[in-house]
């Protein structure tokens, strides 16, 4: 897995970070669901070493942020103001890698739950119609269902290499993010190990997914209005007020130009990164059982 915000190529950070291995055990304490999130991303890398490679890669950033901040010294800024400014844009730096691996699954769930629902209900046509539920699965892998199709196609590599087919199915409900994807394979399982009839337990799991789709879009469209306030609040009344602020302020205490110039230039900067965060958040939050193009 790449770690976000790195300049440094992938050899040279991994020979780097082990420096910060002994950090990384401490801050690995304290964050017992980064391994979790890495094997859900479907990532080799422990979590020691990401956290220890992000750590390498923020204290580059720093130096890098430092540097671009530096010609404002020559318009009157102070190099502590620097200091901390690089500082507090290294540690957003340095909690977004922290978060990547838990957006890497998220996005996996995503892919994988936008064509969950067409591909069961083809599943369900095909039982229906007396087709085995190996020939099924085959069918399904080689269909256009994103991601659930390569989920399930390494399924049917495990079973084709020799695996039985319940235990095939029962590792890719482990290893896999989405719970609805985990819901229906169980229920596959269940019905195989208990000889029920999985056309109706696929059919009983369809039909609780379109509830959940329905219970999906009425909480999206609850969340829209505080989120449309939030981003009224961040990315329009904050700004202009924090500007007019500090006009006001450095006619009072006589700011130099360059700490004006500094500090509109830090609101601008601060602006354009609420603003990813509240697209991301506003992406975040959409139904996943929906197919977006």
């Amino acid at each position: 897995m790449k770690i976000p915000f790195s300049v440094l190529p992938p050899k040279k950070l991994y020979q780097y970070s082990r420096y910060f291995r002994g950090v990384a055990q401490r801050f690995e304490r304290k964050l017992p669901v980064m391994q979790i999130n890495l094997n859900q991303a479907e990532s080799s890398i422990n979590a020691i070493d990401y956290i220890s490679m992000s750590l390498a890669a923020s204290s580059v950033m720093f130096f890098v942020f430092l540097l671009l901040l530096l010609p404002g010294l020559k318009m009157g800024a102070g190099f502590v103001g620097i200091l901390f400014f690089s500082a507090i844009l290294t540690l957003f730096v340095f909690f977004q890698q922290l978060s990547y691996p838990k957006l890497v699954a998220s996005r996996r769930v995503r892919l994988i739950e936008q064509n969950l629902l067409p591909a069961l209900q083809d599943m369900y046509v095909e039982l229906n119609a007396g087709v085995p539920l190996f020939n099924i699965l085959v069918n399904v892998s080689n269909g256009h269902y994103g991601e659930v199709s390569n989920e399930i196609g390494k399924a049917v590599k495990e079973i084709n290499s020799g695996a039985d087919q319940i235990n095939a199915l029962e590792d890719l409900a482990v290893r896999n993010p989405s719970l609805l994807f985990r819901r229906a394979l169980w229920q596959i399982v269940n019905g195989m190990k208990t000889g029920a009839d999985i056309g109706g337990l696929i059919g009983d799991v369809i039909s609780s997914m379109a509830d959940e789709q329905v219970t999906q879009i009425q909480k999206y469209g609850g969340q829209l209005s505080p989120l449309a306030l939030f981003y009224m609040l961040i990315a329009v009344i904050a700004p202009s007020l924090g500007t007019t602020f500090i006009i006001v302020l450095s006619s009072f205490i006589a700011l130099g130009e360059g700490t004006v110039k500094i500090i509109f230039y830090g609101i601008l900067i601060v602006t354009i990164f609420l603003q990813i965060m509240f697209m991301g958040m506003i992406k975040a939050r959409r139904p996943t059982l929906l197919t977006y193009d």
